[in-house]
């Protein structure tokens, strides 16, 4: 435990300052207890924090509730996580709103290459448990971390197929590590501490409020590299996940359902909306993500088209040249017309040397 956590912990119990805040002035001070030690005046002249935040820091006194969560987080083994931590998730980093301090316990690096972040409803199909598992199973050979909120539904089917098929599976909860909600999850919680984890921001003592779950799922949001989104209605907190995820500039996904399904609405609203890319399965989601090798030497890709037309032997050529284009760049780079262009991407992609990519946006297979 490091000398500054007792300060870490009490900033996150000061009224009045909350997360933005809080890493605002640790960005100035360098340190929590560098915060609490700086002068009144000081403090109010700080954009966004003026007296009455000032007044809040200055008059904290409840350091004995810090040193009672220092005292349970060594009893637990819990690894604090705070803003300026190597080990802290540095997804999140790059969110407006992360928490300044995280509670973890588990084994999985939540800097790991690739994390995916599955929702969905508290209430599923078995469609969708079916295609939950389908997607995780084939997932498995990826190494990909699998994220979800550990709630009823879908999150537990994803941290449940996430376990069967040896990924690690990281849980973000809406209460204290002293307690687990729902509490039928209690025994897939402590499976996935030994391959996987739980983290949460909200100290011992915190019950699973109602307010603690939208504040929750911004976390879910911003440790992913990819959200995917699969059977919820258009109210559920999946679809504020989805809106956080967007807003951190993250690439969405849903997988569609029938749209007389209300367990769809969601995800056919997001994909209606341009909110999500539409996927039907892991080889979407990893194509779309460029987490596909390409398995074809780039090299070796002329000899494969002698018997290209001429239209088709320029956009090809340009196409080797980078890995993806938009369409209006091939345009302009061919010299070719709008037609001449649009023909010879489709008979490439006829062949299988071309594939078209979201955003009009296309490269060579």
């Amino acid at each position: 435990m490091t000398a500054d956590l007792l300060y870490q912990i009490a900033l996150t119990l000061v009224p009045n300052i909350g997360s933005v805040h809080a890493k605002a002035l640790v960005n100035i001070y360098g340190s929590a207890s560098a915060v609490f030690k700086a002068k009144k005046k000081e403090l109010e002249t700080i954009e966004g924090i003026g007296t009455v935040r000032a007044g809040c820091i200055k008059s904290f006194t409840d350091f004995t509730s810090s040193e009672a969560e220092i005292k349970f987080i060594e009893q637990y083994k819990i690894t604090p996580l705070f803003i300026t931590d190597a080990a802290y998730p540095q997804r999140l980093l790059q969110c407006y709103d992360s928490p300044v301090l995280l509670y973890y316990r588990g084994t999985a690096d939540l800097n790991a290459n690739k994390i995916v972040a599955v929702v969905g409803t508290r209430s599923n199909t078995d469609y969708g448990k079916i295609v939950c598992e389908k997607l995780i199973d084939d997932l498995a050979a990826e190494n990909i971390i699998v994220l979800s909120g550990l709630a009823f539904g879908i999150d537990t089917i994803a941290h449940k197929a996430a376990l069967k098929n040896n990924l690690q599976t990281v849980g973000v909860l809406a209460h204290g590590l002293d307690t687990m909600y729902p509490a039928q999850n209690k025994t897939l919680a402590k499976q996935m501490l030994q391959q996987g984890g739980l983290i949460t921001e909200y100290p011992s003592n915190t019950n699973p409020d109602k307010q603690n779950f939208p504040r929750r799922n911004r976390i879910v949001a911003g440790m992913c590299d990819a959200l995917v989104v699969m059977e919820t209605g258009k109210k559920g907190g999946s679809l504020i996940t989805a809106e956080l995820a967007n807003s951190y500039n993250k690439d969405v996904f849903a997988i569609p359902g029938r749209i007389i399904d209300n367990k769809s609405e969601g995800c056919n609203y997001l994909v209606k909306n341009n909110k999500a890319s539409l996927i039907t399965g892991a080889a979407d989601l990893m194509e779309m993500m460029n987490w596909v090798v390409t398995k074809k030497p780039v090299n070796k890709q002329r000899e494969l088209f002698i018997e290209l037309s001429p239209d088709e032997k320029i956009v090809v050529d340009i196409l080797q040249q980078q890995p993806q284009l938009h369409i209006d760049d091939l345009y302009f780079k061919s010299g070719l017309n709008s037609s001449a262009v649009a023909a010879a991407l489709l008979l490439l992609e006829m062949q299988g040397i071309v594939g078209s990519m979201p955003g009009k946006m296309y490269k060579l297979l």
